[in-house]
């Protein structure tokens, strides 16, 4: 069909050329640092000197803005304090020198090693835009040996970069401006090292002589972006984990090294999974700030259905604050989508405790984690199934170390198997109890495969033709009623 060929042909080179983009736009990002960044062109102020020195102070005071952001984040416990660490800073040629970024890369508060660096990304292979913003481009690449892994740059398309240039006139300056959320979330990713966190795996930036001026680019972990369309219709199993996984993290932010550490930008956007598991990838807008207060009404949680108001201590500071903040963005972006609906019924009652709990900001993340570790430890021991009768796994026949050929499937819902009916189960026990509620189940298999929990996966069939060896495998086979004969 040439009218298909055609389209064919034309989609590969708009593919080509996206391609060609994106390498274009990664081998500038990455490769092209520049030292220096306040060296502003005439061209661009038409020699006014008086617009020159009221652009450059105020982009010296934004730039030192972001400094100030970062200083009390590298500050571990029995070292100096924040202002001695500032006039310290301060002390140097200019207020925009490359110290703070040596402290980052190089300084001994880096409790950081980096496994990849700049030479870790010659002769990389774009693969897809996994992401933009209005700060950031984050991009998936393949290595030189073939391991993948993302980076997160400036976007140098993106709103921010946009208005700084409009505001200040200055690209190269506007550049490490915006740069300032990447070192930021460097140095949050190595001080908030925790199983739920996107690793960090290093970074890239200018010569060491010009580190402040040139361009950053982060290189972490792979993940997959959070799909909640795609999550909405897993297993309960797979959408309670997701939960544990954030309640665990929570826990952790709770009590970090930093204090409590609040997520601002608290979306799904902002998670990726690996290899099953929930980890934070964006860490910009954490804030371990504590909210000072004088009244308790200068404690007041506000969100778009709900407002709550939290006690004001001793010490003018609101009691637990971010800690509350993000247990109720959980319930409200998490918990509701995901951990009632089609919950075992062992644990419905044990779910609600957990909705109304953390709905109302009645526990504290402690408390809140204790009761979802409860359900995965029922869940994984199996006692939420203690009321199935023992006899009911008597009704079938059970074959060892065989599998099935020739299978009549059946769908059911939500299966790991979009072809079939694969469940987890904790047991042959609880498989005959769900294979007697399927009204076309007449066997089903308990394969060598687990899930996270440790469960195993069982498939569910209407009828097979005939049995193959398989030393993993049980086939279980409903027994054949004899009929019931009648007397006259």
């Amino acid at each position: 069909m040439p009218g298909m060929g055609h389209s064919l042909r034309a989609a590969a080179l708009l593919a080509f050329v996206v391609l060609s983009i994106l390498v274009s736009l990664l081998i500038s990002s990455v490769q092209q640092f520049g030292a220096g960044i306040y060296h502003f062109s005439n061209a661009t102020v038409a020699g006014d000197e008086e617009e020159f020195a009221s652009l450059r102070g105020a982009l010296i005071y934004q730039l030192n803005q972001r400094r100030k952001e970062i200083i009390p984040l590298l500050l571990l416990d029995g070292e100096e304090t924040w202002e001695s660490f500032y006039q310290r800073d301060q002390t140097q040629d200019s207020p925009m020198d490359y110290s703070l970024w040596n402290e980052i890369t190089h300084g001994s508060r880096k409790a950081h090693m980096d496994e990849m660096d700049c030479q870790s990304l010659v002769d990389m292979q774009a693969v897809e835009v996994l992401g933009s913003g209005y700060t950031k481009l984050v991009v998936k690449v393949n290595l030189a040996g073939g391991q993948p892994v993302a980076l997160k740059l400036v976007n140098e398309q993106g709103i921010d970069m946009g208005k700084c240039v409009e505001d200040f006139k200055d690209p190269r300056g506007c550049r490490e401006l915006v740069s300032y959320k990447l070192k930021k979330e460097i140095v949050l990713l190595q001080r908030l090292q925790h199983p739920n966190v996107i690793k960090l795996k290093g970074h890239c930036a200018g010569d060491a002589g010009g580190g402040e001026g040139g361009k950053v680019t982060v290189i972490l972990e792979q993940g997959n972006p959070l799909q909640m369309i795609q999550l909405l219709q897993s297993p309960w199993e797979d959408r309670f984990r997701v939960c544990l996984d954030l309640v665990r993290l929570l826990h952790f932010l709770s009590q970090s090294p930093l204090g409590s550490v609040a997520l601002l930008d608290f979306q799904p956007r902002q998670f990726v999974t690996v290899s099953g598991e929930l980890k934070l990838t964006d860490l910009d807008d954490a804030s371990a700030e504590e909210t000072s207060c004088q009244t308790h009404a200068d404690c007041t949680l506000q969100f778009p259905h709900r407002n709550f108001t939290l006690p004001c201590s001793a010490k003018g500071v609101c009691e637990s604050l971010n800690e509350k903040r993000n247990i109720y963005n959980a319930y409200r972006y998490f918990f509701t989508y995901l951990l009632p609906h089609q919950a075992p019924p062992g644990f419905t009652h044990l779910v609600d405790h957990i909705m109304n709990s953390t709905g109302e900001l009645k526990a504290d993340i402690n408390h809140t984690l204790e009761a979802f570790e409860h359900i995965l430890l029922l869940y994984k021991s199996g006692l939420h199934l203690d009321n199935l009768p023992p006899s009911i796994i008597r009704d079938y026949t059970v074959m060892r170390g065989m599998g099935t050929s020739g299978d009549t499937e059946y769908r059911c819902w939500p299966s790991y198997s979009q072809q079939g009916c694969l469940l987890s189960v904790h047991s042959a026990r609880e498989a005959a109890f769900i294979c007697n509620s399927h009204s076309q189940c007449n066997s089903f298999t308990l394969t060598g495969q687990k899930t996270w929990t440790g469960r195993l996966l069982a498939s569910f069939r209407s009828s097979f033709s005939h049995l193959v060896p398989d030393g993993t495998s049980e086939v279980y086979v409903k027994k054949t009623k004899a009929p019931e004969t009648s007397t006259v």
